[in-house]
């Protein structure tokens, strides 16, 4: 982007205002904090000449920024009056009072919501990055991070992913030399020979608004041609304290700190402008006096607006309730791996924004379970292999939902789901809720898991859908047979949701004649076995356990069975329903006693008074002690529930 001699010094008077706008917004925020007007502030001094980015960027490109980019949130088209509501956490504001101050999202300016956890919008960004590349367009995506989250794996993970896929992706580090309190020059990787590819790298000083505008500008454009992806080094200042928890006079010598102040960008471009006759002091003054009047009247004007409303703290914890459609398979002999397999290829052929990723899932493999085989040979544009990198996969997968494609991508075990915790729980579960139901990554995560298959040890025998379900916003689902696969895929697919579906190993391989092929919406459970005694509660693999005792002890008590299905959302009317029969309650679980979802169960129907008052004895929990499974099957059978300990369960409730 090029300018005349008179354009470009209209365009650095205007830069300035925008500059001298974003300071006179920290400077406000930190005076309403003093006098207890607001809980916390970020400043972004020092870092506003990012805001030249933006300037080069067209409406349908993507921001990913973190808490130090108020510049470049203004440069964007955010207004101060948009900051001063997030500050007072109004209603109105972008997030509805539920994020912190500099926690900035705009859905209009495609301006994703910043999570805390530094660096943890850096593989989302990929993502997007690279559903614009499988719509073949121009647009680009610029990620800004500071220099302390270059030391997170995630940074790793994603500059990895952009490298290999020659993303349309800029990541912007901000270096002003602070993680907090601690000095980052041993810290930060570019101050390493050798760990990132110098030929990707430009480093900019940042203090000039002139360099980050000119040099931005070619590299935004190079990465438009297809020439990225592109790490900018922003070498700059941090002019504040880290936030207003902290005091950098602690740790920072004043000499340091007056000596940091002659570079303050504001100063230099103002000086900048005076020198080349296009500025006088006087017009600097008097631009300051109107900025402080507009901040000042936007500040009065954000603090009178309505606060959140607490009865309001639920909403859009979940997306839209869709009604669930019945599964595209046919009646007939299938296993659980059939059924989702035929359902994946519709769901494929029917929307060519469903995106399929993970590790080993194209042909010929098709996932080391064969889940996925057929489909790339059919789809090869949709159904990609991911690498050995689980924070890569769920990340990416943010990123293409934020974006509006529907990934549905495989995570090969789920005992492997740890890497990616911090996707989960940072953007996963919280995207829709923190940015009031603007933004959402309704997609689809799927594993194997489970045991009852010898030699799985650690790390292929895992049930832990419990520490999922502690996660609010994603609903989790656990099938026990082909038809309840197929409809809970079909349904998972089309939510407004982010879906994790677990498929229990141990039966997946189990041939069953399907004959009666329903919709399967989650949070609805279903009655397997008809009985007035007990009820048994289960999912997943330990139906076939349910089912046997069912049979054992037919003479000596009639036993419901429950199938949940899915357990977040929980069918917790079909439990107490089943309960006025039968007055005895047995659950069984894989997973672990100790926050395992069957302690859920039991502490709902106990608590809940109108349950509680219908059993006539305490219920009984069957689960696997709050030990890992060994790799010798002597180990895995002592440690799971078994016939034994079900029927002695039952017959407790019984006695």
């Amino acid at each position: 982007m090029s300018v005349a001699p008179n354009e470009h010094t209209a365009l650095q008077l205007d830069f300035l205002r925008m500059m001298m706008t974003s300071r006179e917004g920290d400077r406000r925020e930190g005076i309403l904090l003093r006098q207890s007007k607001g809980w916390f502030q970020v400043s972004g001094m020092g870092h506003e000449t990012i805001g030249a980015f933006a300037l080069h960027m067209n409406e349908d490109d993507w921001i990913y920024p973190y808490y130090r980019d108020r510049g470049l949130m203004l440069a964007r088209g955010l207004t101060n009056y948009d900051l001063a509501l997030a500050y007072f956490a109004k209603r109105e504001s972008s997030s509805g009072g539920r994020q912190m101050p500099g926690h900035y999202s705009s859905h209009e300016h495609n301006v994703v919501s910043v999570c805390t956890p530094t660096g943890g919008g850096l593989i989302p960004a990929a993502g997007t990055a690279w559903g614009i590349q499988l719509d073949g367009k121009d647009n680009v995506v610029v990620a800004t991070v500071g220099d302390a989250a270059m030391r997170q794996g995630e940074f790793f993970e994603a500059w990895a992913f952009a490298v290999q896929e020659n993303l349309p992706l800029i990541v912007v580090v901000e270096d002003n030399k602070y993680g907090i309190s601690t000095p980052t020059d041993k810290f930060m990787p570019l101050n390493m020979d050798g760990i990132v590819a110098r030929d990707r790298v430009r480093k900019i000083d940042a203090r000039h608004f002139g360099n980050v505008y000119r040099e931005g500008g070619e590299i935004i454009a190079a990465t438009r041609r297809g020439e990225g992806p592109f790490l900018i080094w922003a070498d700059l200042d941090r002019l504040s304290s880290h936030t207003s928890s902290d005091d950098h006079r602690v740790y920072r010598e004043q000499a340091d700190i007056d000596e940091m102040m002659k570079r303050d960008p504001i100063v230099l471009l103002r000086d900048e402008l005076i020198s080349a006759g296009a500025l006088t002091m006087e017009a600097f003054d008097q631009m300051q006096e109107e900025i402080v009047a507009q901040v000042d009247a936007d500040y009065l004007k954000a603090e009178k607006q309505p606060d959140p409303i607490a009865e309001e703290y639920m909403k859009y914890a979940w997306g839209e309730d869709r009604p669930a459609q019945r599964p595209p398979i046919e009646s007939g002999p299938q296993t659980m791996v059939e059924s989702i397999g035929r359902t994946f290829e519709q769901a494929l052929s029917d929307d060519p924004d469903v995106i399929f990723f993970g590790e080993d899932i194209e042909d010929p493999k098709g996932g080391v379970f064969g889940i996925t085989k057929g489909l790339t040979d059919k789809f090869p544009k949709q159904v990609f292999n991911s690498p050995l990198a689980e924070a890569t996969i769920v990340g990416v997968a943010v990123g293409l939902a934020t974006y509006g494609k529907k990934p549905v991508f495989e995570i090969q075990f789920v005992d492997f789901v740890t890497p990616a915790w911090n996707q989960l729980m940072t953007n996963v579960s919280t995207l829709r809720w923190r940015t009031f139901g603007k933004q959402k990554c309704n997609m689809v995560l799927y594993a194997p898991y489970g045991a009852y298959l010898p030699g799985g040890s650690l790390w292929h025998s895992q049930s832990n859908e419990g520490g999922i379900a502690h996660i609010p916003g994603i609903k989790i689902a656990i099938p026990s047979t082909p038809e309840d696969a197929a409809g809970l895929f079909w349904s998972a697919v089309h939510s407004d949701d982010p879906c994790f579906v677990l498929v229990p190993k141990h039966i997946f391989r189990k041939r069953a004649d399907v004959q009666n092929i329903e919709a399967v919406p989650f949070g609805k459970a279903k009655v397997v076995r008809e009985g007035s005694d007990v009820t048994i509660v289960t999912w997943g693999n330990t139906l076939e356990l349910a089912h046997e005792v069912a049979g054992n002890l037919a003479s000596e008590a009639s036993i419901e069975i429950i199938d949940l299905r899915s357990i977040v959302p929980c069918d917790y009317e079909t439990i107490a329903t089943s309960l006025e029969k039968t007055g005895r309650l047995v659950v069984i679980q894989e997973d672990v006693r100790t926050c395992g979802f069957g302690q859920s169960v039991i502490a709902e129907v106990t608590s809940r008074t109108e349950i509680f008052n219908t059993l006539l004895a305490a219920p009984q929990l069957v689960t696997r002690e709050d030990v890992h499974i060994g790799y010798n099957p002597i180990y895995e059978y002592a440690a799971l529930p078994d016939i034994e300990r079900v029927t002695d369960a039952v017959r407790a409730t019984l006695n």
